[in-house]
Formats: C-alpha cells, structure tokens, sequence
C-alpha cells in the first residue's frame, strides 16, 4: 500500500490532486491510503514552497501546480 499525502492549504487544486491520485490508484488497482495536510509548518516541515505537494512513502515528488496523470502513475508504481 502506498501513502500518500497532498499538502495545501485545501484550496481547489489541492482537491482536485487529490482527487486525481485516488483515481489514478484506482485505474492502475494500486491500494493506497491518501491524507491531505493542511498545516503551514507541516508543509514547510516538506520543504514545499508552492501548493499543491504530493509526498509518496514519504518522498517529496511534486510541488506547485496540477500534475499530469502519467506524473502520477510512474509515482505509485
């Protein structure tokens, strides 16, 4: 199982990440668990400047912006 954990300030990208990586995990049958952080210092804690961030197994593979869904794909396999 995957963790993954989109941080923002739950603002509507930061929804919609996350409502693309369940349905990224879901296409490719990958379990995941998804939290989102919304707390300033544990984002900053991430080192993520700019919103929406995306930690897998605890790595930080994205920052700012909507990521593309292949983006998404290759961090869950």
């Amino acid at each position: 199982m995957k963790d993954v954990k989109v941080l923002g300030p739950g603002c509507k990208r930061c929804v919609t990440t996350a409502d693309m990586v369940k349905a990224e995990a879901d296409r490719l049958g990958i379990a995941v668990t998804i939290e989102k952080v919304t707390d300033y210092a544990a984002i900053a804690g991430y080192g993520i400047a700019s919103t929406p961030g995306v930690v897998v197994d605890g790595k930080v593979v994205h920052a700012g912006g909507l990521p593309k869904a292949e983006d998404i794909a290759r961090w869950l396999a």
